[in-house]
């Protein structure tokens, strides 16, 4: 059994023009430095705003919305206002956004596993 599935015989014209494979469409949807990590904090659980600011060290203001805003116009995450005052805002995933954070797992998993490694190599390639 190959470990690449194969295309489908199915696929529409418009699929093909619009990405190569699944893994195009996958990287289409999380590209970006802070998505994965959102994709990650918001599977935990619903977050507010200032919640996953402090959860993902690094990121500007400017690009946590920016990139919230582009997971929200993809399906993956839903922005709920509840209208207060002071303003209250979370996010979570939607169906979609769970499925893509269940794909993710392994990925945190190979992380996790090789960590040390993946340290010593950047540190490595910073001399």
């Amino acid at each position: 059994m190959s470990a690449h599935p194969s295309p489908s015989p199915t696929r529409s014209a418009a699929c093909d023009a619009a990405f190569t494979c699944g893994l195009d469409a996958t990287l289409r949807v999380i590209a970006g430095k802070w998505k994965p990590l959102i994709i990650y904090f918001l599977s935990q659980e619903p977050n507010r705003y200032g919640a996953l600011k402090r959860a993902i060290r690094g990121v500007s203001d400017k690009v946590l919305i920016q990139q919230l805003k582009e997971l929200e116009a993809d399906g993956i995450v839903i922005r709920r206002d509840y209208k207060e005052v002071p303003p209250r805002v979370d996010y979570s995933l939607t169906p979609l956004g769970r499925g893509l954070a269940e794909a993710l797992i392994p990925l945190c998993t190979w992380g996790t596993t090789n960590m040390a490694k993946v340290r010593d190599l950047m540190d490595q390639r910073a001399a």
